[in-house]
């Protein structure tokens, strides 16, 4: 039955290839909405990773440092700095904002921290900025050492480059002190977005809580929620549609062999191995189409404006789940095959 089976492949080989090339575009637009949503993931990690803090003190009514923040003075920084099990705290800015490119205006993330504290990230090239005139970027944002950018209408000189720093779907990020955060972000108020600990606070003050760096990321990704949820829903609806071609396939495959399965139960072939037929070739399509989706997300991936990582257990789990679409999608036709009459081999034509 299993050769009858690669045979009849072998037969309608057109009709299997168009099956396997629809359903591995499928498979490559699903593995690439995954690596969407992963890039926003994995971006906001690298930019809470590369400030070097292991927990932000903020408000109490905050509900993060970054999208969620809360002003305030920064009465309690000595305080925080000296408290046991704090190796070093910082004040910390965040606001988002735009720079004009050109005559081009782009939305990008302000970031301010002390030029030797936590929250400043290291540089690929250039220096840390070290006066309110001074910022460093990401080299996502097209600029290099030494050029000026407008943000906020004010110019900025270009001290440093951060590699490949972004957040909230491929914003680059900038970096610049914190009196230069203050007069971009709060008008030159002495207030702070958090107040970066590298370490573990004990004790925090009153009307103050600590978030760690899942927490920091979770809000610097809340924004993003409600795209994620969108493509969840879309990649559920194409596995749908994988599940529908794959199927489609085998069902006419087995309308067109009734005759056959017919002969096969006339002398004595069991209804497992039948089935076994049938399963097989859904099997074979859906893998061949997970191998060559996955190929094809690495080609698309590229063509996106916004980062697509695509997990590697992504990956691995494609041709598992390529595998149980083939099995769901071979229902129909197993059905049709089992219920098929043996006395249809000897109908006549």
């Amino acid at each position: 039955m299993l050769i009858a089976a690669l045979r009849d492949m072998q037969w309608r080989k057109r009709r299997f290839a168009i099956a396997v090339v629809s359903t591995a575009i499928i498979f490559g637009m699903t593995l690439v909405l995954t690596g969407l949503a992963n890039g926003f993931q994995t971006e906001a990690e690298r930019t809470v990773d590369s400030l070097g803090v292991d927990e932000f003190v903020i408000k109490a009514g905050a509900s993060g440092p970054f999208v969620g923040a809360t002003p305030f003075a920064p009465v309690e920084l000595r305080r925080i700095a000296a408290a046991p099990g704090v190796e070093a705290a910082a004040p910390l800015a965040y606001a988002g904002g735009t720079a004009t490119l050109d005559g081009d205006t782009r939305n990008i993330d302000i970031f301010g921290a002390p030029e030797d504290g936590p929250g400043m990230p290291a540089v690929i090239d250039g220096r840390v900025p070290r006066s309110p005139d001074e910022v460093a970027v990401s080299t996502t944002l097209g600029r290099g050492v030494g050029d000026e950018v407008e943000i906020a209408s004010r110019r900025l000189t270009v001290t440093g480059l951060v590699d490949n720093s972004t957040a909230l779907a491929n914003l680059p990020n900038v970096f610049l002190t914190i009196p230069g955060a203050q007069q971009l972000v709060y008008g030159g108020e002495p207030l702070v977005a958090s107040i970066g600990v590298r370490g573990a606070l004990e004790q925090v003050p009153d009307g103050y809580r600590v978030l760690d760096r899942a927490g920091a990321i979770e809000d610097l990704l809340r924004p993003l929620r409600v795209a994620v949820n969108s493509i969840t829903i879309v990649a559920v609806l194409l596995w749908i549609v994988a599940a529908l071609i794959v199927g489609s396939v085998v069902y006419l495959s087995a309308l067109e062999r009734l005759r056959d399965f017919a002969v096969f139960k006339a002398i004595g072939v069991p209804t497992r191995s039948v089935m076994a037929g049938l399963a097989l070739q859904a099997v074979i399509v859906a893998l061949l189409a997970a191998l060559l989706g996955a190929g094809l997300s690495l080609l698309l991936g590229p063509l996106f404006p916004m980062q697509v990582i695509v997990p590697v257990q992504a990956f691995v789990a494609l041709p598992v789940i390529a595998v149980v679409i083939g099995l769901l999608a071979s229902a129909a036709g197993l059905r049709r095959a089992v219920k098929v009459d043996p006395a249809l081999a000897f109908g006549g034509p």
